[in-house]
């Protein structure tokens, strides 16, 4: 009789069908995601599409250069996390772990980054929060309160998703530096990798929509 693979789920013939079975696993919760961020874009373009002028003015009340900042780091980030999982594939212990925590620092500058730029919109009166003024001047401020509705929903629904990857990569730094199991930690390193890209990913089309399309 055939000795089983350590760390192989019994239903699983090999640790290859298993890694296959998690990444597509992995793919099929992103997919589901997608349709929650893709159901809020297409609401934001069908409202965009109604009032394109009050949108349009409403967007350069964002920071375009914190925003700006924060796609780089973001993207530097996503970097990161591609070559700690390269440096996995050739167990670089070491490297693997540096580079993991490269991204987790380089993730919390973002959201502490988007957590001044919060600040500072509601010290301008831009949180259109029942209960509190809204400040906008401009030309139609019920469309541009709907602006800012979207604004803050995309932002804080990716913010969450970053959060919970963060934490998901303290704890992949956790199971590192014990360096018992570097099959089984290569493929969550893989994984969580794909979250991390759709993060990244979600997060281009958040700054292109909310911050770029100004016109």
């Amino acid at each position: 009789m055939t000795e089983r693979a350590p760390y192989l789920a019994e239903q699983f013939d090999d640790l290859e069908q298993q890694r296959h079975a998690d990444i597509m696993g992995m793919w099929l919760f992103l997919a589901t995601e997608l349709l929650l961020f893709g159901g809020v874009f297409m609401a934001f373009a069908v409202n965009r599409w109604f009032h394109p002028e009050t949108f349009g003015e409403a967007a350069h009340e964002l920071d375009l250069v914190l925003g700006s900042v924060n796609t780089a780091i973001l993207l530097t980030s996503g970097l990161t996390m591609a070559l700690a999982e390269r440096a996995m594939a050739v167990r670089r212990r070491g490297l693997t772990l540096a580079l993991l925590g490269a991204t987790l620092a380089l993730g919390l500058v973002f959201l502490s980054i988007k957590g001044f730029e919060y600040y500072k919109e509601y010290s301008e009166q831009l949180l259109p929060i029942t209960g509190l003024a809204f400040g906008y001047t401009g030309a139609h401020p019920e469309h541009a309160q709907m602006f800012f509705n979207f604004y803050f929903v995309l932002t804080a629904m990716h913010a969450l998703h970053m959060a919970i990857g963060l934490a998901i990569i303290a704890v992949l730094m956790g199971i590192g530096q014990c360096w018992r199991q570097p099959d089984r930690f290569e493929r969550q390193v893989r994984i969580v990798g794909l979250y991390w890209a759709f993060v990244d990913v979600v997060w281009v089309f958040v700054f292109t929509t909310l911050y770029l399309l100004r016109s």
